[in-house]
Parts: C-alpha cells; structure tokens; sequence
C-alpha cells in the first residue's frame, strides 16, 4: 500500500515539475523581445544612436535572402492589397483604390527622389548620413504638399481624397524609411534594411486587410495602412539604422545642397520614367470606368513581377559594381556583367510568359474573381512590357553607379513627351487594348535611346 501511494506521489510530483517547466520561446518572439528590451532601454537612456552594434555586416546569404524577401513584399504590396480590395468591396471601388495607389507611388518617387543609388555607392562618405536625412526630409514634405494639391486640382470628392492621403501617408513613411535602409545598405549590412522593408509592408498590409474587412470603409482602410507603415517606421527601421551604422559625420549645408544637385537628375528620370508607366492609367482614368483602371493593373503585376525578380539579382551587387567600376584594369568583367545580366532578364521574361499562359491568367481569374481569359492577348503583350521595364531600370542603375545620371534626363523627357498624345489616341480609340499597346510602344522607344546612351557613355570614358 506505501509502495503504491510512493508511487502515484511520485507520478504527482513528475507532473508537476513537468508543468512547472518553462516553456521554450519560439524564435520569432525571441528576436521580438530581444529587440524590444533593447529599443527600450536606449530611449530612456537617451543613447540610441550610441548603442553598440549587435548585428554583423557581409553577410551575403542573409543580404540576398532578406532583400529578396523585403523586395518581394514590397512589390506584392499593391497586387495583394487590389485583391483584397477586389473580394470585399468589388471591381469598382477596388479600380478607385488602384488608381490612388497609382497617384500614391508617383508621388513615392518625389519622396524618394532618385537618393537611393547615390548613396549606397557613396562609398567614401562624401556626403554625412545627417545630410541625407535632412534631403530625404525635404522631399517627403514636398510629396505630401504635391499630393494635397493634385488632389485639389482633380477634383477628387472627400472619399477619393481620403483614400489618396492614406495611401500618401503609407507612401510617406516608405519614402522616409528609404533613406535609412540605405544607409544599411552603405555599411553592408543589407540583409537588415530587408527585414525593415518586409515589416513595413506586412504590418501595413494586416492593418489594411483587418479594417477592410470589418468595416468595408476603403477610407478607414486606407488611413489604416498609414498607421501600420508609421509604428513600423518609428519601432524599427528609424532605431535599427541609428543603432546598427556608426554616428554620423556633422550636418552640412553644402553637402545638402550636393545631394540635391547631384540627385536632380535621377530624380527626374526615375519621376519622368514612372510617370510614363503611369500614362496609360491616367488615360484609361480619363476616358474609361475604374473596373478598367483594375484590369489593367492586375494585368500589370506580373509584368511587375519580372521587374522586382531582376532587382532582386541586381541591386545587392550595385555596391559590388560600383568597386569594380573604380578598378579601370576590371572594366571589361564590368561589361560582361551587364551583358549577363541582360540576358537573365530576357530569360526571366519568357518564364514568366510560359508561365502566365499555363497557370498565371486562371490564378488571376480566381483570386479576382472576375474573367481574365478574355484579356489573355493582352496579358502576354504586358510581359513583354515587364521585360522592357526590367532592362530600362537595370540601365538606369548602371549609369547612375557611372555617375553619368545627367545623361539619361532628356530621354525620359523625349519619351513622355511622347507618350501623352500616343496614349490619350490609343486609349480613346481602343480602349483597354489601347492601354497596353501603347503602353508597349512607349517603353520600347525608351529602352532604344537608354541603350544608344549608355554605349556613348561607354565610349566617352574610356577615352579618359
């Protein structure tokens, strides 16, 4: 009998030192406290820009793969969000929410302002990081005020505006958070600036979804979106830069004042190259219902897509190509890697076409819910496009690593200049077709004169 009540007391006390046990943190929450004791206790320190560095740099697996995610987030933003648009408030709010994602990330490339590639190959610091944060201020108040005022201009009603200004407010804290993940980016460390874009993304796309879905309020929704990207700039991306890169050098005028000379030209071609992407929206929104607006730009993200796959590829290597670039003796490896690099794009191209002829059009019809197989001419003609785009800003980063980013400006202007009346005809007398078409003819003069541009530049300096 003792032995028995030995027993079950034993099984007793078994279990309950099993249940007394800890239970192991999983690594996601791990990471998530760790992060958040220490964003804590350097705020109320009042040195967060004097933490010690905990995370480490040259890390090449972790900068492809976290970049690629946050790239993949960032350019699975916009389709996802229209889907969702789509289930649960139908074609024709959701073509009025593509639209003011259009006017959205046109306005992104003001915030922006071309900076990005200029200061990653900023190798030498020539300009202090507190100058670039002070640009990068600037152009954001400038991209909102714009955006108020384009607003007025158009005539949006209160609704149209609302969505517009949430849709700014997400693309404010994404123009703004830009200027720190580059400066990730400058002190290799990459991988990081990739998880601060994924969260970013992600955080605001919960938000979105959540309201979207219980107040059906694309306004509420849109305002929502704002507020993820804002807790997630201020949480992480703002304190990571600041505790991840060492202090910066002291504020100049001057070299503000270079930042914005320099960039000019890349800003006006990256705001004159979306522009032209953007051209064949405008028209369909002036001439056409917004369902089309939504056709049209679910039509658009796969070709998208092949533009965000080779950015992937590329854009960790520009610090890369910018060392090779100063050895005079690899000049020629330089050139074999834009040749390589050309080609995977024309390769990615014709997946992506394989595979929108497969599967691609009836997985869009399905998480639309509406029938793309009428549109299938079009969808192929669009991937073409996506591997136009792809190669047009694969040579704008190149030129701008050559520092030649002056040249490129009035191309982008002889192709807008273009493009408005070839467009505005197209769209009128064909519609939806009319759209892509042109859209097609556009992009392919473009790439035709980047190309003769960047041979000439070639030429020029080898001479020197």
């Amino acid at each position: 009998m003792s032995s028995l009540v030995g027993s079950r007391a034993g099984r007793h006390e078994s279990r309950s030192s099993r249940a007394a046990k800890p239970k192991k943190e999983g690594f996601l929450r791990r990471v998530t406290n760790h992060w958040w004791d220490r964003l804590i206790s350097s705020v109320f320190s009042g040195s967060i820009s004097q933490q010690s560095e905990q995370y480490l740099s040259h890390q090449t697996t972790r900068d492809y793969v976290c970049n690629s995610i946050g790239q993949a987030c960032w350019g699975g933003f916009f389709p996802l969000l229209t889907i969702v648009a789509t289930q649960f408030v139908g074609a024709e709010n959701a073509g009025l929410f593509s639209m003011a994602m259009v006017v959205g990330t046109l306005l992104f490339f003001v915030g922006n302002y071309g900076v990005r590639t200029y200061q990653v190959s900023d190798i030498d610091e020539m300009d202090s990081f507190y100058d670039y944060q002070v640009n990068r201020i600037a152009t954001c108040v400038a991209m909102v005020l714009i955006g108020l005022l384009y607003c007025r201009i158009r005539g949006y009603n209160g609704d149209m505006t609302a969505i517009v200004c949430g849709v700014m407010g997400f693309r404010f804290f994404d123009a703004l958070g830009d200027v720190y993940e580059g400066r990730l980016q400058q002190k290799d460390k990459l991988y990081l600036a990739g998880i601060s874009q994924a969260v970013r993304c992600a955080l605001s796309f919960v938000v979105f979804t959540v309201l979207l879905f219980i107040t059906r309020n694309m306004v509420a929704a849109s305002i929502g979106m704002a507020v993820g990207a804002a807790a997630s700039f201020v949480l992480l991306t703002l304190p990571l830069a600041l505790m991840e890169t060492e202090r910066s050098l002291p504020l100049t005028w001057r070299g503000v004042k270079e930042i914005f000379v320099n960039c000019f030209p890349l800003f006006l071609a990256a705001f004159l190259y979306n522009l032209i992407d953007s051209m064949p929206k405008f028209a369909i929104e002036g001439v056409l219902s917004y369902d089309n607006q939504l056709y049209y730009n679910a039509m658009y993200f796969p070709a998208h897509a092949i533009l965000m796959a080779a950015a992937m590829i590329y854009k960790p290597q520009l610090l890369r190509l910018a060392s090779i670039w100063d050895d005079p003796e690899q000049h020629k490896r330089f050139d074999l890697i834009i040749l390589a690099m050309i080609g995977v794009i024309a390769g990615i191209t014709v997946i992506v076409g394989l595979f929108m002829g497969w599967l691609g059009i009836p997985i869009m019809s399905f998480l639309y819910g509406l029938d793309f197989e009428q549109f299938r001419p079009l969808v192929y003609v669009m991937v073409v496009n996506g591997g136009i785009c792809a190669a047009i800003d694969f040579l704008y980063q190149i030129i701008t690593v050559l520092r030649e980013q002056q040249a490129v400006s009035r191309l982008y202007l002889i192709a807008f200049a273009f493009s408005v009346p070839v467009l505005w005809l197209l769209v009128g007398f064909s519609g939806l077709s009319g759209a892509v078409v042109g859209a097609v003819v556009v992009m392919s003069i473009l790439l035709v004169l980047l190309l003769s541009e960047y041979f000439a530049i070639r030429k020029r300096l080898e001479r020197y």
